[in-house]
């Protein structure tokens, strides 16, 4: 006898799926699903820096969204109730940072540096990754001219020390309007461009290549349409990792500025960089109060999204991440049904009814 054995439950019919539905691990949010699923499986060291990073981080955006109602006062406040700030006060119960030699809070300043910085390092950011993308999308995929153009005048601008190009572009952009914070924005936008546009024109040379661009190509697609459809996606994996990393070296720019004198002016905003340049006579004189809050602000906040930007390139980067060993479970041992089929006869049997 041949025994067969069969799934005891009832076989259900699949239902296609409707149309425009995309199937599932589809590629419409593929790269979203693919980072989502990378930073939930990291585990050890680069755990601890995303996650510890993101808090610091986070704590600094809130800080700075919500300033007006965390700091006791505004920014350029020096006096209350008709009467003047101490001037070069100690932390006390009033004025829990002290005072500056300006009679101004010196926790107000600190918490409105936080604000200055995230509106800077945010429109920095926005502004030369806007540009350095589209530049290297178009350098990338078309070559040519202007791929020689762009790299003469890229490598040029990233040749400069990042500080000097930055204090060379405050004085550019000095009279444009805007305010103080927009013409800082741009004077570190100029030093960031470089970055974007050499990482994203390596990957754009390399995925023009690839064999769904050329299809793309051959079945008369329009370069706007392979450039947005195809080479986009690919080309923007990277660039999270480098967006905290600015973000993290912006903030050290901007103060970098202010401490020289070309940054913000303290009319116009808080900043950090100014707080420590007028704090170092006071220093000398053993007023300590005064430039530790602003530099340590800074130093945190620096230090958030230096960890964020670690944490992000060792989950993401393919040669340094390390996936999660998953235990294999068989599947559970479920009752069957044997169905016994008859014998066939013998090829003699056979012979004999001949």
């Amino acid at each position: 006898m041949a025994t067969t054995t069969l799934p005891t439950g009832p076989i259900e019919p699949t239902e296609p799926a409707p149309s425009g539905t995309p199937a599932p691990g589809g590629t419409r949010f593929g790269g979203l699903r693919r980072i989502t699923t990378a930073v939930r499986e990291a585990r050890g060291v680069p755990r601890f820096m995303l996650w510890s990073g993101g808090i610091i981080s986070a704590l600094f955006v809130i800080t700075a969204v919500f300033a007006p109602l965390i700091a006791p006062y505004n920014f350029d406040t020096y006096r209350d109730g008709g009467k003047n700030f101490p001037k070069q006060g100690a932390p006390d119960g009033d004025h829990w940072f002290g005072t500056t030699v300006q009679n101004l809070d010196v926790l107000s300043r600190t918490v409105y540096g936080a604000r200055t910085a995230l509106e800077v390092m945010v429109l920095a950011v926005v502004f030369s990754l806007v540009i350095g993308v589209v530049l290297g999308l178009l350098s990338g995929y078309f070559g040519g001219w202007l791929d020689r153009i762009l790299v003469l005048v890229m490598d040029a601008l990233f040749a400069f020390p990042y500080l000097l190009l930055a204090i060379v572009a405050s004085f550019v952009f000095s009279g444009i309007s805007g305010g103080a914070i927009v013409t800082a924005a741009l004077s570190i936008t100029v030093v960031y461009i470089p970055q974007y546009y050499r990482v994203v024109r390596a990957s754009a040379l390399s995925a023009r290549e690839a064999t769904f661009v050329e299809a793309a190509r051959a079945m008369g697609a329009k370069p706007s349409v392979v450039i947005r459809k195809y080479l986009f996606g690919n080309v923007i994996q990277s660039v999270p990792v480098i967006t905290t990393m600015n973000a993290a070296d912006g903030i050290g720019t901007l103060a970098g500025l202010g401490f020289l004198g070309l940054g913000i002016q303290p009319t116009d905003a808080a900043e950090w960089g100014y707080d420590l340049e007028r704090a170092i006579d006071d220093v000398n004189a053993g007023m300590w109060w005064t430039c530790l809050y602003p530099g340590l602000a800074m130093v945190v906040a620096i230090l958030g999204f230096t960890l964020l930007g670690e944490g992000l390139n060792d989950v993401l980067n393919p040669t340094m991440r390390r996936r999660r060993i998953r235990k294999v479970l068989l599947p559970a041992h479920t009752r069957r049904r044997t169905v016994t089929a008859p014998e066939l006869p013998d090829a003699s049997e056979g012979e004999a009814v001949k």
